[in-house]
């Protein structure tokens, strides 16, 4: 260490550190978020409140407040412990852990938490309400595209073969 009674440079020499490789970079991992995936999704956090129109093509996950419309068809969206939607909500998917109120829409599925509120009507082909989650309104399913294509074929497919069975000679009877 200088001192002042010391003769030598009144500023210490300054004498970098030999240069070492850079440790690779880790990961933070959050506890409280799910993993992201190829088809990263949007987030409204609990501070933020909207209204108007959503519209896009990721997922959405609503923490905040909601009013107005949400569309985004083929697409998940997550209503979560803090969202409060007063909308109407047209996806693929629809989860709701929070409030909503609102008619929706799911072309796949709809799931009602045990903490989630639901008031309106539902369409959708699969819907899964817990116990302890609060519902009221009315339920549509409706059958997905890929269901009802594939009963299509299968029932075009089982036609040919009933007429060519049906239209075949009966055997005679023995007497």
């Amino acid at each position: 260490m200088w001192k002042p009674s010391q003769p030598g440079p009144a500023t210490p020499s300054f004498n970098p550190e030999p240069s070492h490789p850079a440790a690779p970079a880790t990961s933070v991992e959050y506890p409280n978020r799910a993993p992201a995936t190829a088809g990263d999704q949007a987030t409204i956090g609990k501070g933020l409140f909207i209204k108007g129109e959503i519209t896009g093509s990721e997922s959405l996950f609503v923490d905040g407040k909601v009013e107005g419309t949400i569309a985004l068809p083929g697409n998940r969206v997550t209503i979560g412990r803090n969202g409060q939607v007063a909308a109407g909500i047209t996806a693929r998917e629809i989860v709701i852990l929070g409030k909503v109120r609102g008619n929706i829409v799911a072309s796949d599925r709809v799931d009602i938490r045990a903490e989630g509120a639901l008031t309106g009507d539902v369409t959708a082909a699969r819907i899964s309400i817990e116990d302890g989650a609060y519902f009221k309104g009315g339920i549509d399913i409706k059958k997905s595209e890929a269901k009802t294509a594939a009963d299509a074929k299968a029932a075009a497919d089982a036609k040919p073969f009933a007429a060519s069975a049906s239209a075949a000679p009966e055997a005679p009877k023995p007497a």
